[in-house]
């Protein structure tokens, strides 16, 4: 079936290899064309049982007779593995499911999700429906949050009052929940299609703790370049909040780790004269509600890598790490992958594509990192790879994906955080090798 989908994963300690369909015994569902099951994975202990559990979204999954309505499934770990003890849950929408409501065509739940565990060590799931209709207004966009062991949900939309107001309104294709990020103190919700004044597409983000009134996560603001501490004006087509990541923050003098920091993909971003070169702009978020922006990201930034052309689409994907988060941050301890996959080293390889690692923490230039096709990625470079479209951070390990290109190449690359320009991946999946079957499409477009 084309476009099914399917998840290869590969257990730690060399404790072999697993691959998921619902083609899988205990897997609910069938296999359909276009379900993308895996377009969005995340991974929290969601029972507490010390196991990590994996989450799969299926956005264009069919619920009953409406296409596209999406849904998500949690696969339970064990001491043997996953889907091996707990049946998996299922989560989508419906008078008697999980999520509630109805479910209906092009709702896309599931086309982003994010996981972990609260300050106070609560479970917390997040779920994206960015096709969500809020009564007559057409992919207006929400998002779930579900809480603790018992799975308590509670659905969120832009004219959603949960005990502080959600930032913006319901409007036609905002696609509100569209991307996710969150730590164990914030999370921010991407609205890439959001309209600000006459600029439609200009894009917003909201923000959140994940303090609880009445079920509800507390809003805390919302960022868009129409506002006057945010540098950039809003344009057609920015598409702020395309694509989030957050880390968790400490400062210098703090004694506990109660702030975050935000990345957002503004991948539609004009330069002087570049049509859609793209940008990052980070965000210091505060337990208290405060906010401050930190950093502008291009390629042309001082001393960053490259420069910013037309197409590029910087920020496109973002991961983010903070590898040391008990003690004050810094330049080397939190560090921020952004996908470039418009770049092209040379007219002969339109969209090649690359990643850039920058810090988080003190001036972009000072310590950047490019990756590229041939330069670092061990694939030749080639028309169209779009390398940069597919990112995932452990502490230890930023995972690129290159499923597209020369099929020798085509691969998932693990590759240090503090990785040099140019530098080799320390780990590569590629199907037929180390247990993963050979074959397959697209192998190792979402990673995680």
């Amino acid at each position: 079936m084309q476009k099914a989908g399917v998840v290869h994963v590969v257990y730690g300690g060399g404790k072999g290899t697993l691959m998921l369909s619902q083609a899988t015994s205990g897997i609910p569902g069938v296999p359909e064309a276009g379900d993308q099951y895996s377009h969005a994975l995340a991974v929290y202990d969601a029972d507490l049982d010390g196991c990590s559990d994996l989450v799969v979204g299926s956005p264009y999954e069919d619920i009953g007779g409406a296409p596209d309505a999406g849904g998500v499934q949690v696969i339970y770990g064990s001491i043997t593995g996953l889907n091996a003890g707990r049946a998996v849950k299922e989560i989508y929408q419906g008078s008697d499911k999980p999520l509630g409501g109805t479910a209906e065509a092009d709702d896309w739940v599931g086309y982003a999700v994010a996981a972990g565990k609260t300050s106070g060590g609560t479970p917390y799931l997040l779920i994206g429906a960015p096709g969500e209709s809020i009564g007559t207004v057409e992919d207006a966009g929400s998002f779930y949050y579900v809480s603790g062991t018992a799975q308590a949900v509670v659905g969120i939309n832009q004219d959603t009052e949960t005990g502080g107001a959600v930032t913006g309104v319901a409007e036609p294709d905002d696609r509100f929940g569209s991307a996710l990020a969150a730590t164990p103190t914030h999370f921010a919700v991407g609205t890439p299609g959001e309209a600000l004044g006459t600029a439609t597409f200009a894009g917003g983000v909201g923000w959140f703790s994940h303090t609880l009134t009445s079920g509800y996560p507390k809003p805390l603001g919302g960022l868009g370049q129409d506002q006057d501490t945010i540098d950039g004006d809003a344009e057609v087509g920015d598409q702020f909040g395309t694509a989030l990541a957050m880390v968790p923050y400490r400062p210098s003098g703090a004694t506990s780790t109660t702030e975050s920091l935000l990345a957002v993909g503004v991948p539609g971003e004009d330069g002087k004269t570049t049509v859609d070169a793209g940008a990052v702009q980070v965000f210091r978020l505060t337990a208290g509600g405060s906010l401050t922006e930190t950093a502008w990201i291009s390629q042309n930034t001082a001393d960053v890598d490259g420069a910013g052309e037309a197409g590029d689409l910087f920020g496109k994907r973002l991961a983010a790490v903070n590898t040391s988060p008990n003690v004050t941050s810094t330049a080397t301890t939190t560090r921020l992958a952004i996908g470039v996959p418009g770049e092209e080293t040379t007219e002969e390889f339109p969209d090649e594509g690359g990643v850039h690692i920058v810090p988080l923490v003190g001036a972009p230039g000072a310590s950047d990192v490019s990756i590229d096709p041939a330069f670092g990625i061990p694939s030749a470079p080639a028309p169209r790879m779009l390398t940069g479209l597919a990112l995932g951070a452990t502490s230890s390990l930023l995972y690129v994906g290159v499923p597209y290109g020369p099929a020798e190449g085509r691969a998932v690359y693990g590759f240090p955080w503090n990785v040099a320009s140019g530098g080799a991946p320390t780990q590569t999946f590629k199907p037929g090798e180390g247990g993963i079957p050979a074959g397959g499409v697209a192998f190792g477009a979402t990673t995680r």
